[in-house]
């Protein structure tokens, strides 16, 4: 073998293996488990040179297949860890693997991922904490065995990797200022919380059995913004409220855990140090390799977060991410349907819908809600700016509130949409319940649970409904859900005399339990058995009718 990689199935791990298979290397990946083969299918990796091999590196390695570079990205990495957990795969594991590399007669390299805090640190686990100090212990235990039987040795010392699939570490700072949980920052003004990506560290690591032996490189974007202008650039592009304050490290450390929210053990990497980058980024200069730009990469990471649900969830459409403040997924300039959601839901009410579509679709979260940020704009300057950069003419296809909006622009602009299909619109049926009317309405929906929300809308619980009900909980989003039934509400009369106006094909879906309190000179098509949300329900049956009627290409 070329390589093989230890920890394999790790976020590191999996990404270098990923590397090294697209450079044509031989790869053996060593796992327990193998769910790296899944992900490797997933993003599109010729696997043909790998070769996945059962290992335990908690215990003495034997039978495994002989390849010319070792790495060892295997690590426990978490917080609240015991000693004894934590020193079972970061000291032990690591001294296995050096012990089983150091039997290799081909051996170039063996590779070492420590890390940037941790390099030629005192292991104190008292202090540190059983992760930090385990993998502190790591280091030196590494450093002087590979001296002993003279291994050739490189160690890698990233700062914190960012990237799809990263979902601990910065990550729950970045949960909880999406939360609305993140009053102010642990630290002074001038923490450095360095970040590098892991498609750089991963290209990186494959450079390192060619460069000499014996070096240390600290793996970090230098140009990473202090923690306050961090947390603040990625609060901008989430269209959420930074912090202003800081709170000092030692004051953090004094206060109950269930007042500051702040895990003990992250606090040692809360430091105003700076590190040194000089052989990393001259070999980098060497083999070509670029950073991309921090800020840049710190917002591609948090659409990720967000996308996921900061690891609960899978996106069920790509691409994603923050379009100014708006939140979309899909095609945003050649859709053939334009998908607008109706309340308490967001664009993952179309998860279903889409799966039964041809051609792309943009499906956005309205102004406001869902994962959207709040806007100064009328709803028809957002919507209007939505549709500037499409590029076709789709059909456009609303729900309950989303239609009078829908309505209103394509009476303003009949050739920019090919149809417009109204499912379940709210101006032609029966007024919402006086929960929307109560000033305890905003309270009430945002402390339902998925279960209960789906009962209160007559739909099953499912990933839709539990990505509205997270929602709902984070700060502003129910009460803006309550305001924006309340103007529906208003603007029925103005929205029922538009139908006159329309120019293009109209379309209107109900659920049979859910009909239109108004009759209508336009085609209905009523979809039995089912209520306010047939494109939930009866996906199938609201595509077969969309099929009828839409002509994506304009």
């Amino acid at each position: 073998m070329d390589a093989i990689v230890f920890g394999a199935t790790g976020f590191i791990g999996r990404s270098l293996v990923a590397e090294l298979l697209g450079r044509g290397q031989r790869v053996a990946a060593a796992v327990r488990n193998d769910t790296l083969t899944p992900w490797l299918d997933s993003q599109g990796v010729d696997t043909g040179g790998l070769t996945v091999v059962t290992a335990d590196i908690t215990r003495p390695l034997t039978g495994l297949p002989r390849a010319r570079d070792v790495y060892n990205t295997a690590a426990r990495f978490a917080f609240g860890l015991g000693v004894e957990e934590a020193r079972a795969t970061n000291v032990t594991g690591a001294l296995n693997v050096l012990e089983w590399a150091a039997t290799l007669p081909e051996l170039r390299r063996l590779v070492h991922i420590s890390g940037y805090r941790v390099s030629n640190a005192r292991p104190d686990y008292a202090r540190l904490g059983a992760y930090e100090a385990s993998k502190a212990e790591a280091d030196l235990a590494v450093r002087a065995r590979a001296r002993e039987l003279d291994v050739p040795l490189t160690i890698a010392n990233p700062s914190t990797v960012i990237g799809p699939g990263q979902h601990i570490g910065l990550a729950s700072l970045v949960e909880d200022l999406w939360n609305g949980r993140l009053p102010a920052l642990p630290g002074g003004p001038d923490v450095f919380l360095p970040v590098v990506t892991i498609d750089y560290f991963s290209r990186f690591l494959a450079e390192l059995p060619t460069s000499p032996a014996g070096q240390d490189h600290w793996v970090l974007d230098d140009t990473t913004p202090r923690l306050p202008e961090l947390v603040a650039a990625v609060a901008d592009h989430m269209g959420v409220r930074a912090p202003r304050r800081t709170i000092p490290v030692g004051l953090v450390r004094r206060l109950p855990r269930k007042i500051t929210g702040a895990d003990p053990e992250t606090l040692s990497f809360l430091s105003t140090d700076r590190y040194p980058t000089a052989s990393a980024r001259a070999l980098a200069e060497t083999a070509g390799l670029e950073m991309p730009p921090a800020t840049d990469a710190l917002r591609a990471w948090a659409d990720d977060l967000v996308a996921t649900r900061f690891g609960a969830a899978s996106p069920w459409l790509s691409p994603y991410g923050f379009r100014g403040r708006t939140w979309a997924v899909g095609d945003a300039h050649r859709p053939a349907h334009v998908l607008l959601h109706g309340l308490p839901m967001n664009a993952d009410l179309w998860a279903p819908l889409s799966a039964h579509l041809s051609g792309p679709i943009l499906a956005p979260d309205l102004p406001g809600l869902g994962r959207s940020a709040p806007t100064a704009q009328p709803m028809d300057a957002w919507l209007a700016d939505l549709m500037r950069p499409v590029r076709t003419r789709p059909a456009l296809v609303a729900h309950s509130l989303a239609c009078g909006p829908a309505l209103r622009f394509a009476v303003e602009h009949p050739g920019r949409v090919s149809t417009l299909v109204l499912i379940a619109p709210a101006f032609l049926q029966a007024p919402a319940p006086r929960l929307t009317r109560s000033a305890l309405a905003a309270p009430m929906l945002r402390r339902m649970s998925a279960a209960r929300l789906a009962a209160t809308l007559g739909v099953p619980e499912g990933p839709e409904v539990a990505s509205a009900a997270a929602d709902l909980r984070r700060p502003g989003v129910a009460r803006r859900v309550i305001a924006a039934m309340r103007a529906a509400f208003a603007e029925r009369e103005t929205s029922r005399s538009l139908l006159e106006r329309v120019s293009v094909p109209v379309e209107i879906i109900v659920g049979s339990a859910d009909p239109l309190a108004v009759g209508v000179d336009l085609p209905v098509t009523e979809i039995a058995d089912a209520g306010h949300y047939p494109q939930l329900t009866h996906p199938a049956q609201v595509a077969r009718r969309l099929g009828l009627v839409s002509d994506p290409i304009g």
